[in-house]
Order: C-alpha cells, then sequence, then structure tokens
C-alpha cells in the first residue's frame, strides 16, 4: 500500500474534495471508526460537528464487524476519519472505503500524523519460543488500502496431513489450510496491504514436506498473480540433511511474504532479512509435539490424544497488524499530532469555522501538554526495576516509548482451547523471573485475559486494569483514560501517585 500521505497531499485532498460543508449553518457530519477519535474530534470541532463512532464504546476496533447500517451511517459522511496503520479490522477498513463519497475526504490520522511531530515505532515482537515463530506476511505497493491479498495453498507433498490454521481469541480454531480432505480455492488466507498475521502449523507425521503455494491481488476490482513457491518443512527429522547448504529456521521470528513489488515471495526473518525460500529449510523439530485436544472443534487435527508437530502462533487470539505500531495515542505528544491533523481537516471542510477550531485545537493542545507530564510523574514513581508491563495486549509500546518502560510479553501456545500445564508453567516462570507485583487487563478483551488471570491468581500477583482501544465507560474522555492509566500502573507497580 502507498505510504502515507504527507501534510501536504492530505490538505491537497481536502481542497480537492471539500468546498465548506458545513455552510448554512449546519454542523459537519463527521464519521469515525473509533470512540478515542470521536473525543479528540469533538472537542476540536465543538458545536460545529456532529461525530459518529462506527465501533461502539467499549468496542475493540481490531475485531469489529460492521453491520448493514453501519455502511449508511458512513456514506452521510461530509468528514472521515480512521486510525489505520491495520490498527482497525480489515472490514472496517473496506467499508469505509466503498461507502464515504469520492469528494469527501476519507484520512488515516496515523499516516497523516508524523508530519506534525508524531513518532511511530515499529512493532517488536520477540517472544521466545524454543522454535522458531512462523507467520504470513504482505508488502509492497497496491492502489487502495482496501486491496485484500489471497495466498493458497496448491500442493502438498509429504507423508501426512498439513494444515495451517489460527486460533481465536475464544480458543476457538479458524481452518485456511488443510490437506487432509485434498485442496481447494477454500484452502486460503486472505490479507490486507501490508499486513502480518500468527498463525499455528501442524504435521501429522514426521518427515520432509514440501508446500506449494501461490498469491493473488484483487485490488480496485481486479485481480492479478502476486507470485507462486514451495516452502520446505524439516517434521521430526534434522533439517540440515534434507538440502545441502540450506538456511534453517529453528528459532525466532519470521514470515512467508508476499512481496507485491518483485511479484513473488520471500522467507522474512527477523535476524537474517530476506530469504529466498528455495533456500530454506523450516525445522518443525521432535520437542514441538503436541497432544491433539479433546475438543470437538479440534477434530481436524486427528483423533484426541494422538500426537501432531506443531508450530504455534504463540499469540492467542486473531492478531493481523503492520511493520508499525498503530496505537499510538499512548504517547501524548502523538496525540497532539492527531488533534492538529483532526484540526486542519476540519478547517478545509469549513473554513468558515477556523477561528473556532483553532482556539478548541489550542486550547486542547495545552491540557495535553500538562496530561504528559502528569503521566510522567506517575511512571517515573515507579521504582525502575518494577516498570515492567505484562498486558493482554501489545497496544502499550508508545507508553513504554515515551515514559521509560519495559513491555514483557507472555506465550500462550496453541491450538489447546485450555492452557496445559506446562503452559501455565511456562508463563509463571515469566513471571517470577521478573518479579513484577502486577499484571495488567482490558476491560474490552476479557476472553485474551483468561491465561493471564489464571497464572497471576497462582502466583500471588495482582491483576490491574489498563485501557488500551477503548474510553473508560465511566469516564469516557482521553484524558480520564491516560490519568487512569498513569494512577493504576503507579499504584499497582510500586509508585506513589
Amino acid at each position: 500500500m502507498k505510504r502515507a500521505m504527507t501534510a501536504a497531499a492530505a490538505v491537497a485532498l481536502l481542497a480537492a474534495g471539500c468546498t465548506g460543508a458545513a455552510g448554512g449553518g449546519d454542523a459537519v457530519e463527521v464519521v469515525v471508526t473509533t470512540e478515542l477519535i470521536k473525543d479528540w474530534t469533538e472537542i476540536v470541532g465543538g458545536d460545529r460537528v456532529q461525530v459518529e463512532s462506527i465501533v461502539p464504546p467499549g468496542g475493540d476496533p481490531h475485531s469489529y464487524e460492521p453491520s448493514p447500517n453501519d455502511a449508511a451511517t458512513v456514506g452521510r459522511a461530509e468528514l472521515a476519519f480512521t486510525n489505520h496503520l491495520l490498527l482497525e479490522e480489515h472490514a472496517l477498513i473496506k467499508l469505509f472505503d466503498s461507502n464515504v463519497p469520492e469528494d469527501i475526504p476519507n484520512l488515516s490520522l496515523a499516516e497523516n500524523a508524523e508530519p506534525y511531530g508524531a513518532k511511530l515505532i515499529p512493532l517488536v515482537e520477540d517472544v521466545g519460543l524454543d522454535v522458531v515463530w512462523l507467520g504470513f506476511g504482505v508488502r509492497g505497493d497496491t492502489e487502495t488500502r482496501s486491496a485484500e491479498i489471497a495466498i493458497n495453498l496448491t500442493g502438498v507433498e509429504g507423508p501426512g496431513q498439513a494444515t495451517m490454521f489460527l486460533t481465536d481469541a475464544f480458543g476457538a480454531p479458524e481452518v485456511y489450510w488443510d490437506s487432509a480432505d485434498g485442496l481447494d480455492d477454500s484452502d486460503a488466507i486472505t490479507l490486507p496491504p501490508n499486513a502480518h498475521t500468527h498463525v499455528n502449523w501442524t504435521f501429522s507425521e514426521p518427515g520432509v514436506y514440501e508446500l506449494t503455494t501461490d498469491a493473488s491481488l484483487t485490488d480496485a476490482g481486479e485481480t492479478t498473480e502476486a507470485g507462486q513457491t514451495t516452502f520446505t518443512f524439516a517434521v521430526g527429522v534434522n533439517p540440515r540433511e534434507v538440502t545441502e547448504d540450506a538456511t534453517v529456521l529453528d528459532d525466532g521470528h519470521a514470515d512467508l511474504t508476499v512481496d507485491l513489488d518483485t511479484g513473488g515471495f520471500v522467507v522474512r526473518d527477523d535476524e537474517r532479512g530476506d530469504l529466498d525460500p528455495a533456500d530454506v529449510v523450516i525445522d518443525v523439530p521432535t520437542k514441538s509435539i503436541e497432544e491433539v485436544p479433546d475438543a470437538e472443534p479440534f477434530t481436524f487435527l486427528g483423533e484426541a490424544g494422538s500426537e501432531i508437530y506443531q508450530l504455534p502462533q504463540a499469540v492467542l487470539g486473531k492478531h493481523v497488524h503492520g511493520e508499525i505500531d498503530p496505537h499510538l495515542w499512548h504517547n501524548v505528544a502523538n496525540t497532539k499530532a492527531y488533534v492538529q491533523v483532526i484540526c486542519e481537516a476540519l478547517i478545509e471542510v469549513d473554513p468558515d469555522g477556523r477561528e473556532t477550531y483553532e482556539s478548541n485545537r489550542d486550547a486542547y493542545l495545552a491540557e495535553l501538554d500538562d496530561l504528559d507530564a502528569e503521566v510522567a510523574a506517575a511512571i517515573n514513581s515507579i521504582p525502575d526495576s518494577d516498570r515492567q508491563l505484562i498486558t493482554t495486549h501489545d497496544a502499550f509500546g508508545y507508553m513504554a516509548d515515551r515514559y521509560d518502560m519495559q513491555i514483557a510479553g507472555f506465550v500462550v501456545p496453541n491450538p489447546a482451547a485450555e492452557p496445559s500445564a506446562k503452559q501455565v508453567e511456562q508463563l509463571s516462570e515469566t513471571i517470577a523471573d521478573l518479579d513484577v507485583p502486577a499484571v495488567f487487563v482490558e476491560p474490552n478483551l476479557h476472553a485474551r485475559a483468561n491465561v493471564l488471570r489464571q497464572v497471576a491468581e497462582d502466583q500471588g500477583v495482582d491483576v490491574c486494569t489498563l485501557h488500551g482501544d477503548a474510553l473508560p465507560q465511566d469516564s469516557p474522555t482521553y484524558l480520564d483514560m491516560m490519568r487512569q492509566n498513569a494512577s493504576e500502573l503507579s499504584r499497582c507497580l510500586g509508585g506513589d501517585r
């Protein structure tokens, strides 16, 4: 997908598409994806705007599925804001791109915030599995951000069944590839542009497997081929004896990546960079053996209790994202950049409201400066050794970067619907090694917190609350959310604020 618009490009788009939508004294109808964006837009816009959020209060933009009524709401927009950087579920982005009228600005705030001083940071994934953590990725330019890339399994050579699936936040599997019943067009996984996802891989028998895949790009109503290749897996056998001089992937994090610019695949390894699939053997060692759960949703893997070789997805729940962390607002300085983008967009749509918008913006920026200092003071009161975050959701990287904290992850291997004794032990060791006084859950992500709550209780560790993607329901403003988060961090981690 083409990179973020510059500020000048954004303004040019706005000027070309808008000629005073709020004429006649009517409020500008602004449609946004999340309640956070709604809060900022209402503050800057005041009584000159009418703002509707598609994701309801307390909802999760990562998983929200739009309704037909949402399409009608978006179709009324005179200005539209999304966060994007793959924060929102792709169906939500497609809803906006398909229904916002062509001459109406449809802006991604995160992509447009950098020229106003926002600091973007990459998503760093360093979950310490003892096998390779293998996912899928897409990179390269597309005409629209609503494009979709399908990756099909077209052939399997090997001694047994090969599957690729994703375990959702409730522990239920969604199967994308399964060689047991033959291959057809349904053996496919679809991703948005510049996306990455984690998945589970299983193999029923030891031996060498060759999985042949092809990719196709659907963009602006046209479908084109996007590459084909074969990936080699060494399952329960010595990977160094499969292909002479091959690069063996046996640890770390890597993606099987469609490169739209070259029309082919690469294996993108975090440590070694781009690798040619023909030169790579993916190790699925004997230590990866797991038992098929005794649960009906997992019968596609075989008989309950039978052994399978598995590379786990490591992060419970659907986890599609891009290379840049989209949760910019947990750094208050980044929110100031969002507010400036919103102000400029409103002025272009409604130039008569410039004075109001700029006055509201300036007053709010001053409040944000005060908030930034409050958050910093609260976190600075926490002893350095206790500034460790274990959460249900990787949403707080900007907070850690801005306010000098450390993010600590946890591993929940799948496909088990319930954590095994080994999995609980691994998480217990992580918490014990860090000697953290508390872990943090998000109110809108209850399902992802089950393992974390269980282990925290077993370890005698407090379970506290942080708000990530949704505002507190009892005080639904961004200022309240950040103050509550800072206070909770200080209270639970040994600070004095």
